[in-house]
């Protein structure tokens, strides 16, 4: 049978009414599985509980820093999609967070098996939700990646609307969790082709680091100098001008092989070092990114998926909210939300991104299953 899928999304505050809306939006008694992505704005244990009653399938979800839906970007309460069909999902709650190598070894155990007696679709992929707090998004990833012997997998690291006080995932049973994880190991007939976007490419000025804390994602040095003086150096501006616009539109990239990774900052600290929104680690090169149309370089993606599957049922998609605030503030959002919504992609704007055994940032990761 192949894959239908419902859109839906409410804005109604109350977590009860919100959810009975959007079951009946997406007819939830018919479905082999739901994603859902919601505003922090909930009562998270109300909204659990919630969701169990009212989905009798498999459910997929997080907060966020908003969603991406029908109507391209989308600051909803809550957005989902219902998918009948092919499609069948085993959830692993992963909890907690520092338990993630015994834990990924024991899905791999569970989902081996399965494979091993016949069961699920011919292709596999994984989707990862994770506290986007957490700081384990790295190890979390990677260890999944190598137990599940490189099965494809995308994730996202769980948002709160640009608070950064709290994100949690949902664990299936009812509750919304921190310090926690949810896997979907999701089995389908479909074509699926897993990607990832971004309009940052290196530049000609390097950077080594010298000094840094991977644990605390901090860099003390670059070139041997205060990360944020060789860095400010390097746009010929000062120390005091450093700002979230600037570290928009100039990220550091890191390059294995050939592909390359942004390395996101979060901000300049006191003692002039740079805290990253990923780990960073000393002797790494690193250079200072340059843009490139981020519209022309969706759209370029998007048409090599679509030409590759011959049309596309559903792109899910993990895109990182700094992405969206440029999007924002250099007038590109609305062009870019209906380039998503005409391509199916729906998904949510992420405190990181996870593509296979890494986690990088300002990227747009993605898995596209065939029409």
């Amino acid at each position: 049978m192949p894959i239908r899928v419902q859109y839906g999304k409410t804005s109604q505050a109350a977590p009860a009414e919100a959810v009975a809306e959007l079951a009946r939006q997406l007819d939830a008694a018919a479905l082999q599985a739901a994603i859902i992505f919601c505003a922090s704005q909930y009562d998270l244990a109300e909204l659990g509980g919630a969701l169990k009653q009212a989905f009798p399938c498999p459910v997929i979800a997080c907060t966020s820093s908003g969603q991406i839906g029908l109507g391209g970007f989308e600051r909803a309460g809550l957005v989902g999609i219902g998918i009948s069909g092919n499609f069948h999902v085993q959830l692993f709650p992963i909890s907690p967070l520092a338990d993630h190598a015994a834990q990924a070894v024991a899905i791999a155990s569970t989902t081996k098996a399965r494979a091993a007696s016949g069961e699920g679709g011919r292709n596999r992929f994984g989707l990862l939700l994770i506290d986007g707090l957490s700081m384990l998004e790295e190890r979390v990833t990677a260890s999944l990646y190598q137990a599940l012997d490189n099965v494809p997998i995308i994730g996202g690291s769980a948002g709160d609307d640009l608070k950064f006080e709290g994100t949690a995932v949902y664990d299936g049973d009812g509750h919304f969790l921190s310090g926690a994880a949810v896997f979907a190991l999701i089995d389908t007939d479909a074509a699926i082709l897993p990607f990832k976007v971004q309009h940052f490419r290196p530049s000609d000025t390097e950077f080594v680091i010298t000094a840094a804390d991977p644990e605390q994602r901090i860099i003390y040095e670059m070139n041997g100098e205060p990360a944020a003086l060789a860095y400010a150096q390097a746009l010929n501006r000062s120390v005091a001008a450093l700002g979230p616009e600037l570290f928009s539109k100039h990220p550091l990239v890191l390059t294995y092989g050939a592909e390359t990774y942004v390395r996101s900052i979060l901000r300049c600290n006191p003692d002039q070092s740079l805290t990253c929104y990923c780990a960073i680690e000393e002797g790494l090169i690193v250079t200072l990114g340059v843009a490139d149309s981020p519209l022309e370089t969706l759209r370029l993606a998007l048409d090599k998926v679509n030409e590759a599957l011959g049309g596309t049922t559903l792109i899910l998609a993990c895109d990182c909210i700094l992405r969206r605030l440029e999007f924002e503030h250099t007038g590109d959002f609305r062009a870019i939300g209906r380039l998503m919504a005409e391509n199916k992609v729906f998904g949510f704007s992420t405190y990181g991104e996870q593509f296979n055994g890494i986690h990088v940032n300002q990227t747009f990761t993605g898995i596209a299953l065939g029409a």
